[in-house]
């Protein structure tokens, strides 16, 4: 019971909706009652032979009446009930969503793909499921049981009622303890079920490179080995819930036994006639219902409980990114990079020292340095995924701490070591931040980008569909979509994170020329390479090294220097060289 006292919030909001359904069931209650009435009214007078024939018609025409209002408002609070609880569906899934693009880079780290779509589908369901036949089931069976309760031991028999009602209890009793357990053993597979999902999501994202290093069957073991734990967390849940219609079952059979004997006893005694018994073994079999109904409502509140706590563990935790409350100027700025230390969470290695840079509007900043000097790291904390000291970074004398995230974030464009594109067409994956471009500069992006020829002799040009994470497209084709879609954004700061390392070395001097001349009204750009000769035009280049600054300069004077700039940039001619001849 405990998850409609967290969704109060929900039932408060929609009490119009809730309250009608409510006023309906209790209407259907009442009628249900008239049928068995009428049945025992009827026997009596039939034994008693003051009614036959035709006079039974208009009788079985009432109850027929009864049958249809009844199934007609019995529709319409399902209208009302199941329509709330699909709307609040809608709005837990896109909480959940909203949650998650808040995020950053801590949470994804420690929470993995499938475990969050398994709580925003499977989970979400079990709350819905619980807020909309768990509400009905809670009402349905206590203004039926205690509507039956009454007119059973105010109009036939207290003591026949009493009697019949002895079971009851003991399945009370053995209902909640099956409850209890119930809800433990369900979040357990629930949890197996996120694990299973997560093992389905990374074998289908990697699909191509399990079959490269010939790993299907052991992968198929490691899945196997999933689905079975995942099956037998299920059996568990089965085996509980296998549970209550047992005793629900023979704690009516014991309370027809009870009736049947105790009112042949009052029947004999003249207490009670055959027409009232009739009467009261039809209120009883209305009464298996709510019973049916009150062990059901445990079984699925408790499923949606356990669902709600897995769905509150997340969106409940508190954000590692705090927004702040401050806009940026409409127009470039200077930005200022001074970190003394970056330690990421959990660590206590420093990934960043004694970080100081300024870019000022129009310039281009190069970063280079060996494989995890921390080049991504600094970029990261530009994009602010990670926190950091007030002072550490600011944009027109302004701590980014201080300005609205998505003020800031739309003020830089970002094309990542890795290309990311989603499964529609190329014109839509480059309009990605612009949804409402025109074609003409859908195409004058691809143009900058160097990849327009490419698209327009595809068989169905820019409307060409790329399939998952752009399958259908080379890596070299990958990045320059989405250097096409960075730049679409005409933000004040391009950021290129190793974007060109799958072009070669032509049409990277295509794009960098063309990006130069873009960047002419007043944008900034900091890329970092991997391959130097992409670094050559920047107006200050900085070389990381463990976290540290060991060199800085432009090209000419960084090649004059006897350092890691300097020999990585004649090896890589070196090789150029052989490779050309």
């Amino acid at each position: 019971m405990k998850l409609f006292n967290q969704l109060r919030w929900f039932f408060i909001r929609e009490w119009k909706r809730y309250l009608g359904a409510i006023v309906l069931l209790i209407i259907i209650a009442i009628l249900q009652l008239f049928p068995p009435k009428i049945v025992g009214i009827l026997i009596d007078l039939i034994i008693k032979k003051n009614m036959h024939g035709l006079q039974i018609l208009p009788w079985i025409a009432i109850i027929l009446l009864v049958a249809c209002t009844v199934y007609i408002l019995r529709y319409l609070w399902r209208v009302l009930l199941f329509g709330a609880s699909y709307q609040l569906a809608t709005e837990l899934r896109v909480k959940f969503y909203s949650y998650l693009s808040e995020q950053s880079q801590v949470f994804f780290l420690k929470n993995r793909t499938g475990d969050l779509i398994a709580r925003a589908t499977n989970d979400v369901d079990r709350i819905v499921f619980a807020a909309g036949e768990g509400v009905l089931t809670l009402v349905d069976s206590l203004v039926m049981g205690f509507s039956v309760l009454i007119v059973m031991s105010t109009q036939i028999s207290f003591l026949l009622t009493i009697i019949s009602l002895i079971p009851m209890p003991i399945m009370a009793i053995l209902i909640k303890k099956y409850g209890k357990e119930l809800h433990e053993t369900f979040r357990y597979a629930q949890k197996s079920f996120s694990l299973l999902n997560n093992q389905t999501q990374e074998i289908l994202t990697s699909i191509r490179m399990i079959r490269a290093f010939g790993s299907e069957k052991t992968q198929l073991k490691k899945f196997n080995t999933i689905a079975t734990d995942a099956g037998k967390k299920n059996m568990e849940v089965a085996k509980i819930d296998a549970r209550f219609d047992p005793v629900i079952y023979l704690s009516v059979a014991f309370s027809n036994l009870l009736c049947v004997m105790g009112g042949g006893f009052l029947v004999w005694n003249n207490q009670i006639t055959i027409g009232q018994l009739t009467s009261f073994i039809m209120y009883l079999g209305l009464m298996i219902w709510p019973m049916l109904a009150l062990a059901w409502m445990f079984n699925i509140v408790e499923r949606g409980s356990a669902a709600w706590d897995r769905i509150y563990a997340i969106i409940n935790k508190e954000l590692c990114i705090k927004d702040g409350n401050k806009t940026v100027p409409p127009y470039s700025g200077l930005l200022s990079i001074n970190i003394k230390n970056f330690f990421y969470p959990d660590n206590t290695i420093a990934s960043l020292k004694d970080i100081h840079i300024i870019l000022e509007p129009g310039n281009t900043l190069g970063i280079c340095g060996p494989t995890g000097s921390g080049k991504s790291t600094l970029l990261k904390l530009i994009q602010r995924q990670f926190n950091f000291n007030k002072k550490d970074i600011t944009y027109h004398s302004l701590s980014l701490l201080d300005l609205k995230i998505d003020t800031w974030r739309s003020k830089i464009a970002v094309v990542n070591q890795t290309s990311f594109l989603f499964s529609e067409s190329i014109a839509n994956n480059i309009s990605l931040g612009k949804p409402n471009a025109s074609q003409e500069e859908i195409e004058e992006v691809a143009k900058l980008a160097d990849i327009h020829k490419d698209i327009i002799y595809l068989p169905k040009g820019y409307k060409t569909q790329v399939g998952e994470r752009g399958v259908m497209l080379s890596g070299g084709q990958k990045q320059r979509i989405s250097i096409a879609r960075a730049l679409l954004l005409n933000a004040e700061i391009l950021i290129l994170d190793d974007a060109l390392s799958a072009v070669d070395s032509q049409t990277e001097n295509i794009i960098l020329k063309n990006i130069n001349q873009w960047k002419k009204n007043g944008h900034s750009l900091i890329i970092t390479a991997h391959r130097l000769s992409a670094l050559i035009d920047s107006d200050e280049i900085i070389v990381i090294k463990n976290g540290l600054i060991i060199q800085r300069g432009n090209h000419s004077k960084l090649i004059t220097e006897e350092n890691w700039y300097k020999s990585m940039y004649c090896y890589q001619q070196l090789a150029v060289e052989l490779e050309d001849n």
